[in-house]
Formats: C-alpha cells, structure tokens, sequence
C-alpha cells in the first residue's frame, strides 16, 4: 500500500454530524463557534477552572468542565476531552489549534471512540506533523528542501557533526513544535550542546516530544506559506499564500496575504510546490505548508496540520470561510470550489494582540481587563477576540487576546486601516503590545516591504521607544478626565465648576499633580462665575469639556479641541488621543513622592511559573546580567540574571519547583567597591 492509499484510509471518518465540541479556548474557540452556529450546528465549549466565565464558554450551547488551571490537567488531557464529548452528545471535535491540535494520539483517540475529528487523519498528521518525518517525505516528492539534518539519531555527537557539516548558523528545531519553541538560532559550534539542552527542555514541556532536526539558517529570510485544504474524494486546492516574515524570537506577529514578494508567477510556482506536498500524502482537511525564501529561491519547511492563526487574512482575499470548509469537508461532502473557480481579490493584513510588555523583554502580563475597547468591525476591520470587559488573563496559557485584521483594495490601504484600528484600541488592566504593533506597521521599512525575519529584533529600540511626554492639551484631558469620573461618582449630581454659575464667594481653585514616570506635572484649575480656566506654568487658558460616553470626553482648551479616550481607575489616569498614549498617576499636590516600587535588587519570579534549570551555582561570584536560572512561563522560558555584580549566596528554589509572583528565588551579596568614582 502506498503512502497516500495508507493515510487516506486509517485513522479517520467523514460523516454528518450536529453536535460540535471545540476542544479549545480563548478567540480560535469563540472563532469555530460562530462559524458552526451560523451553520446550524450545536456548539460544546470545555473549559478549566481558571476559565470560568470565559467568553468561548458563554457562547457556546453547552459547556463541561475539564478539570484545573494547568493545561496537562484540562485541555491536553486527552480521556477528559473524548468523556466530554460523549457526555455531551457530541459526535464530532474540532481542535482549533496549539494544544491538541497536531496531536495524532488526539485523532486517534477520536476514532477510537467513534467521534469525528474536524482534521486530517492520524495517519497524515504523523507523515506531515513532524518536521523530519515530512522533510524526508518531500525529499522523495522532489519538493525543494533547506540544508540540513532530520534524521532519528537524536544523540548530542551526531547533532554536532550534523550541524558542523551544514554550516553555521544553523537552526535547532523541535520536529514536534511550532510557534517558535523549541527553536534557536545557534551561530558557533561552541553554542550548539547548550541550545540543544534548552530546545529540548522547552519542546518536551510544550509538545511532549524532545525530538530535534536541524537545518541551515537562511540570512535575511523571508517567511512565506500557501494555504491548502483537501476533501475526501481526492480534490485538494491551495487558497493562495500569506507572508509572515515580520516576527520575533520565531513567533509571527503581523501577517499579510498575499504576499507582497511575490509576482504572479511566483506565487503559482510556490502553490503548485504547496499542492505537491499535501498531495504526497493525499491530505484531507485544511493545513499550512510553509516556506523560507532568501530572496531567489524557496525550500520547503514544514507543514502545520491544522488551521493556522493567521488564516483569517486567507479569509478576507478569497472570500472562503475556512472553518466552514474544515466542518463540510469532516461531513463528508466535496470541496465548494475548485482551484479554477478561486479568485484572489484585495490585501489584508493581521496583528496579534497579546498581555504583554513590550519595554520589559515582552514579558507576558496578568491581570482583569478592566476596559475593553476595540474599534467597530466595519470598513474592511474584523476582531477575532477571546476577551472582554471583566475577563482574567492568567498565567496559564498563551497571552494572545485578540487579532486585529484589516482588508482593502491595496495594501496600502489595508495597512491605513490596520494603523487607525490600532490607534482606537484601548485594553486596560494588563499590558498590551497595541502601541508596539502600531510602530510596527506604521515604520515606513515595513510600508515599503524592506524587511526580512530578523527586522524587529534589529529596529527593536525604534519599535518600543519611551512613552510621549504629557503637553498641556493631554494635561487638560486628564483633568476634565478627573472631574467627569468624580461626576460620574456623584451620580449626576452637577457641580458648581462645571456649570461656571453661583458660587457665593468669588472663584475656587483646584490643584492637580500628576506623575509621568520620574517626572510630575501640575496644573490650577480655576472655576465660579465666567467659567473655567486652567493654569499650566504661566499660561491660563479657558477650559471646558463635555463627556461623551464609553470614556471618551471632548476637551476644548483656549481655541483647540479634541476628543480623548480617558479612563479614571484609581489614582491612575489614562489618556489616548491622537498624539499617543499617556499613563500619568493623580498624586497628593501637597504631599510627599511615594518612594520607588523596592525589588529591584532581588532575583523574584516575575509570574507565576516553573523552575526548569538553575543556571549558576551557590558561591559563585556572578556579573551583572549573568544568568541565574529559567522559569518557563506561559509556555515560553523566562530567564533571570543577576540585577548586579556580587556572589550568589542562596538558591531559594530547585528545577521542578513552582513559584508565585513575586518569590524571592535566590539572594546574591552585592561585591565590595572601594567608594572610588
């Protein structure tokens, strides 16, 4: 039997079905379920204890509980999942994707139990999932291949001697992996053993695999992966291809389709290769076969089996809902179109939007969302989102709140949009990457397509620059900000300030003092009878604003106006206008500066997370910034160096221990100095 007969008949059934679990969370669950409603189908969210209440959860018809927080205990427990399914009456799961999405054991499982998977077999997963095991496959196919090795022998000197034959730089990949983990860069052989032991930690924590290929790393790569979906009666198209060159440490963070790179001839050479390569193993049900260009030449990389994250923009050129193609194809019934019939029109581009900080090494952030802003999904805008208002971003799964996609008739216009989307968003409550992403597509390298894999690492300073400095128009926004949640406070109640009116013995003052970082800026306000006016140094100006509803407040200031989102939470001001982003806290003007926020000279755990290597050991004298131990947070390693010179007295903590934010995890003894400037 031949490797399509094989893959084609085991493993997996097509047939109608009602009933339709998601076995996943966050925006790709909430994604599936609208899809599969507008279909007629009856949706099953499951979910963790730390999801309670989450927004794929409210959506769904019916909703079981999994088990807890940690993803091994609810949406990676396999016997969980299928009881689930049963339980509730579902005779089909679609797996969104992460998770158990490329799980073959998952696929298997499913048809065990009689349950249709919305994906390829079991069997074409294992011949495309892994990345050696489907480079060897598209090796006989005549598929264009990477230099490299992705053999079976997995021992440090083979690897060694593998990578030294390729040539440096090489690329250390999980053959299991996806989203960046699992992978480094590795540029001297000397590097090579210590990133093997980190990839290999990384990939087992995250896939359950530690099997690792490696390949040449191209130089000024461009990242580029056609989109394919294949039925059970032998058809199978591709819906153009997307570029995803804009990345960072090997995760996507905006993605385009088509690619601009491409000329027409081009793009049909790379979706006939793409075709090819799905078609060695007669793929049923929607993947991604992804490509590394250095500029002339493609090579084939891998293939994801399963929707992607960015198949939205996929969407929006072709006109084809994927999601409902992935459930008629699990059906049983014929692809829609054939390639012929496919019509690729206008340019979309995506961003993700993630709880992350990007001035602190884009450590992910935890917290309630306690505004949830997002611009009307109209004009070419779509929001593919998994939060809300209220909800709680923890520490337990990926970061990723949102994507914002733009479409028009250009990419020029798809990328204004996008811009003006992004500049209208307000998440409050965790850090985002919304102003980094605005950079992004706002740098003309990027408008002008001059950009290659490693273009955000490099531009990294531009990308992320200090917060604008406050001016007297965002100083007076913050303070009608303060005034109109103080009348908001008082129910209506109107103040004599606002109205300019009766005051019984002249005019009143009000002084404000706010913080920006180090520094604080204060303004007088001055109210009764012919109005209000603002002093800000030695300018008084007329000052008047109207409350506008959903926080935005129009600001008229002398003869200028604007209308500002504000949002009062606390004694933290925030302020969005056309000049940028402003986080000020409203301090006593009569009082003493609050002292700095301590810590910063112990070695604490920024999240919560998982004690995966200790890097240095008791008694060793350390540099300022030498590693000290990784965490693995949020899926991604984390690793903590020394705040300054000294000698590591205590380790608090051992690999395997789980920590909370905040604890201290070792305690160094800062070195003598000799009082000498």
């Amino acid at each position: 039997m031949n490797v399509e007969t094989s893959v084609r008949t085991s493993g997996n059934h097509f047939r109608r079905f009602d009933t339709l679990l998601i076995a996943n969370r966050g925006e790709i669950a909430a994604r599936v379920i609208r899809t599969a409603r507008a279909m007629g189908l009856r949706t099953v969210a499951v979910y963790s204890e730390a999801d309670r209440g989450a927004l794929h959860v409210e959506m769904a018809d019916d909703a079981v509980l999994l088990g807890p927080a940690r993803a091994a205990d609810s949406y990676l427990n396999i016997p969980k999942i299928v009881a689930a399914a049963k339980r509730a009456g579902a005779q089909a799961i679609h797996p969104g994707y992460g998770f158990l999405s490329e799980s073959a054991a998952f696929t298997q499982a499913c048809f065990d139990a009689d349950i249709v998977f919305v994906g390829p077999t079991a069997a074409m997963m294992t011949a495309m999932g892994s990345k050696s095991g489907s480079k060897q496959l598209m090796e006989k196919a005549g598929v264009p291949l990477v230099p490299g090795y992705h053999g079976a022998a997995q021992d440090d000197a083979t690897l060694q001697k593998a990578a030294d034959k390729i040539g440096y730089p090489v690329l250390v990949k999980a053959s299991a992996g996806g989203g960046g983990r699992g992978m480094r860069v590795v540029r001297k052989a000397e590097e090579l053993a210590a990133a093997l032991k980190s990839a290999r930690r990384e990939a087992k924590a995250a896939f359950g695999d530690d099997h690792m290929l490696i390949e040449k790393y191209v130089d000024n790569p461009r990242h580029i992966e056609v989109q394919v979906i294949g039925d059970s009666h032998g058809n199978l198209v591709s819906l153009f291809e997307r570029e995803c060159t804009l990345q960072r440490r090997h995760q996507k963070v905006v993605e385009e389709a088509p690619s601009p790179t491409l000329d027409a001839t081009q793009r049909e050479t790379i979706c006939a290769a793409a075709r090819k390569a799905a078609g060695a193993v007669g793929y049923v049900g929607a993947g991604t076969v992804e490509f590394v260009s250095d500029g002339r030449d493609v090579f084939f990389i891998e293939m994801n089996t399963r929707l992607q994250v960015e198949h939205p923009v996929t969407e929006l050129i072709s006109g084809v809902d994927l999601v409902e193609w992935q459930l008629r194809v699990a059906f049983g019934e014929k692809l829609p179109l054939t390639q012929d019939q496919l019509r690729l029109n206008g340019h979309a581009v995506e961003v993700r939007l993630y709880a992350e900080n990007p001035h602190k090494n884009f450590m992910p952030s935890v917290g309630r969302i306690s505004t949830w802003r997002m611009p009307p999904e109209r004009d070419g805008l779509r929001i593919d989102a998994g939060y809300r208002k209220g909800a709680s971003v923890t520490p337990y799964y990926d970061a990723m709140l949102a994507k914002v996609i733009a479409y028009g008739n250009s990419r020029e216009v798809a990328l204004a949009r996008l811009k003006h989307a992004l500049e209208e968003t307000d998440v409050r409550g965790v850090v985002t990457n919304v102003p980094f992403l605005t950079a992004l597509v706002s740098h003309e390298a990027v408008r002008a397509n001059a950009i290659d894999t490693g273009f955000i690492e490099r531009e990294l300073a531009k990308l992320t620059p200090p917060p604008p400095v406050v001016s007297d128009l965002e100083l007076a926004a913050a303070v009608a900000a303060v005034l109109a949640a103080e009348q908001r406070a008082a129910r209506g109640e109107v103040s004599p300030w606002l109205t300019g009116g009766w005051m019984p013995v002249g005019r009143r003052s009000r002084t404000f003092a706010f913080r920006q970082g180090a520094s604080e800026h204060r303004a007088v306000l001055h109210y009764g009878p012919g109005g209000a006016t603002l002093v800000v140094g030695e300018r008084e100006m007329p000052l008047s604003f109207a409350p506008r509803g959903d926080d935005t407040i129009e600001v008229t200031m002398a003869d200028m106006s604007t209308t500002v989102a504000a949002v009062v939470e606390g004694r933290q001001v925030y302020i969005r206008n056309r000049n940028g982003r402003f986080e000020l806290g409203l301090a006593d003007p009569f009082g003493v500066a609050d002292d700095e926020q301590g810590g910063h000279d112990r070695v604490v755990a920024p999240l919560p997370g998982t004690v995966v290597a200790l890097l240095a050991q008791e008694g060793a004298a350390v540099g300022k910034g030498d590693p000290i131990l990784t965490l693995e947070v949020m899926k991604m390693e984390q690793t903590l160096r020394a705040p300054f010179a000294g000698t590591l007295k205590q380790l608090k903590c051992k690999v395997g221990d789980i920590v909370q934010e905040g604890a201290e995890l070792a305690e160094i003894e800062a070195a003598e100095t000799d009082g000498k400037a």
